[in-house]
């Protein structure tokens, strides 16, 4: 797969983010988007080796679209310059929690982790919940050295530990936690290779499986909010 087409691309797309060269550019964009595909469905045969739950899907449905919904945002710019994309046990659907990828140049890729989204109130209170039953589970995940070495745990916080919750508890600080996610960056030249680049992205997925696997178990039974 050209990594570097890819790069290309979307190098181009953040200095002309209007609708008009991007309609005008349509041939790069498949071009690109075909690549960036393949490089999805490779990704999922390799993380499919340590997590078999993830295989079975299509590369298209786990994707997200460039163009983005400015109804709500200062930055009117119609689209992300970068391929994104989520794999797991569901597809993109943020949860069961999986195994993230975001390309865009300058240096700001990165491999994620974990729970992002801040807007499921129901989730949030499900892993923490779990995390005040089950606190020494999650200090051995975040400080195995397979783990600790790579990766801190992130995510938007509250100033206090929320009312049900222990002040003093042991793990009050990710208790304050709405979101618990992991990014791990990765630099433009390290994605030139793209063999090279794959292997170091399902090593490192791999270092996040027990992570993903404790939020599942907190997350069993989440039902997404009909739209």
């Amino acid at each position: 797969m050209n990594m570097q087409l890819m790069l290309d691309y979307l190098s181009a797309l953040s200095a002309n983010n209007d609708r008009q060269w991007y309609h005008a550019h349509k041939a790069e964009n498949k071009a690109a988007s075909a690549q960036f595909e393949e490089l999805v469905e490779a990704l999922i045969f390799r993380i499919g080796e340590f997590d078999s739950s993830v295989l079975g899907h299509i590369p298209k449905e786990l994707t997200f679209k460039l163009m983005r919904d400015t109804r709500f945002s200062h930055d009117k710019s119609p689209y992300t310059p970068a391929f994104r994309a989520h794999i797991s046990a569901k597809g993109k659907l943020p949860i069961p929690v999986g195994y993230y990828l975001m390309i865009k140049p300058g240096d700001q890729t990165f491999l994620g982790g974990g729970l992002f989204a801040d807007m499921f109130k129901d989730a949030t209170t499900m892993v923490r919940d779990y995390i005040s039953k089950n606190g020494e589970e999650w200090e051995q995940i975040i400080h195995a050295p397979d783990f600790q070495n790579y990766f801190t745990v992130q995510g938007t916080t509250l100033k206090n530990v929320p009312a049900g919750y222990e002040k003093q508890h042991p793990q009050a600080e990710f208790l304050k936690f709405k979101s618990w996610y992991l990014e791990y960056p990765i630099k433009d030249a390290e994605l030139i290779d793209a063999e090279a680049f794959l292997t170091k992205a399902a090593e490192l997925f791999q270092r996040m499986k027990p992570f993903n696997d404790y939020l599942n178990q907190a997350l069993a039974g989440f039902q997404m909010p009909a739209r």
